[in-house]
């Protein structure tokens, strides 16, 4: 066994990130290295706290630290109001706005066919629940202005209409190809603002 083979570990695992690449890895790995134990400890923890006690709300599908999440139980929320969202993180995207004030349902992905992801690998079947459940007023469709979040839309928006809910999809303030969470609160609030029915 090498002397340096739990830095070449700590690198492999660091590639497993989105977007880190094994150059940035390595450089990750070696700051890692170069901090006090008390402050790596402190990462682990960190790490290990949201592996422990995060988890998704069991109505809408958010990530939370409880079950149902803090959108989900807010009384000044109106309920007949539901923003579609693709992932978790585009939540956040939204909430930057501090303009919408309904609830939210969380996709875990967008149909993506070349991926081999399918309808049934996505939240779509409790999204129809709870618009059927005939409390939904409006939903808005909030995918990601790409490819897959505009397949996604239109294939959500053949399958809500018929439920009685008027369906909505946001403006394209949004740079096409872009993701939500990227989007900063004045172009989100655009977005939100110019949403038109599909």
């Amino acid at each position: 066994m090498s002397e340096i083979e739990p830095l070449v570990r700590l690198t492999e695992e660091l590639t497993k990130l989105p977007s880190i690449g094994n150059k940035s890895a390595q450089r990750l790995a070696f700051y890692i290295l170069k901090q006090p134990r008390e402050s790596v400890e402190q990462l682990c923890d960190a790490i290990r706290n949201v592996k422990d006690r995060i988890s998704y709300c069991s109505v809408c599908s958010n990530i939370t630290d409880r079950d149902p999440c803090f959108y989900c139980t807010d009384d000044s929320r109106d309920p007949r109001l539901m923003c579609v969202v693709e992932d978790p993180h585009n939540v956040e995207g939204i909430e930057k706005t501090k303009d919408f004030r309904g609830v939210y349902h969380v996709l875990m992905g967008a149909l993506s066919p070349l991926k081999g992801v399918g309808p049934d690998d996505l939240n779509v079947r409790s999204l129809l629940e709870r618009v059927g459940a005939g409390e939904i007023a409006e939903v808005i469709l909030a995918t990601n202005p790409n490819v897959e979040g505009e397949a996604t839309a239109i294939y959500l928006a053949k399958l809500l209409k018929p439920l009685g809910v008027r369906v909505s999809r946001i403006a394209m303030g949004v740079p096409v190809g872009s993701d939500l969470e990227y989007a900063d609160e004045v172009t989100m609030l655009k977005a939100i603002e110019g949403r038109h029915e599909v």
